[in-house]
């Protein structure tokens, strides 16, 4: 797991350490110090932790003008024992939506499983962000079905296209403009 890293193409137009808005403005990331780990497994050292145990992020691109943000996600999502989405919205996602971001895009191609608890927190964030929504791209099928089991897909847009996007090749905006398309295709 130390070799998955964070997607790093973008680095070079936006990086979360250099974003005053960003959570995790100021942090210094080693190349060399492995410290993080989930259960006994240490995770490349550019993923940012939150508060989970299990579960780390790296905010890839946030545009504040338009009004989104891609947030890639590696561990083990647990709602049931870690409270993941609490800690999650606080600690990142209500710090993006207080500068203006009301459009999510997670990637969790490298989110191992995900244990449900209730689904509080989701309607909440879903409620907040009003004209906004939340896409999950990539999502592994097993914790799809999981999201699905739990009434997360109310508050979460997956499935069709999302779930084997083809996005590493695309700049962030483009990346952006095509799920807004399949996301206005689905609800418009």
């Amino acid at each position: 797991m130390q070799d998955i890293e964070p997607h790093y193409s973008w680095r070079d137009i936006y990086r979360a350490e250099d974003d005053k808005f960003s959570p995790f403005f100021g942090r210094e990331y080693s190349e060399f110090e492995f410290c993080n780990k989930i259960y006994n497994y240490l995770i490349h050292p550019q993923w940012d932790e939150f508060g989970s145990n299990t579960l780390y992020t790296k905010i890839l691109y946030a545009d504040y003008q338009e009004g989104y943000a891609i947030i890639e996600l590696i561990g083990e999502w647990n709602d049931a024992i870690n409270n993941d989405i609490m800690l999650f919205k606080r600690e990142v996602i209500e710090i993006l939506m207080h500068h203006g971001i009301t459009k999510f895009i997670l990637i969790g191609e490298n989110v191992l499983n995900f244990h449900s608890s209730d689904d509080c927190y989701y309607e909440e964030w879903f409620q907040d962000i009003e004209d906004g929504w939340i896409a999950a791209l990539n999502f592994q099928e097993h914790v799809l079905d999981e999201f699905k089991r739990s009434n997360i897909d109310y508050y979460v847009i997956f499935g069709g296209e999302l779930d084997n996007f083809i996005w590493r090749r695309l700049q962030p905006v483009n990346l952006f403009m095509q799920v807004a398309q399949t996301i206005h295709r689905r609800i418009g």
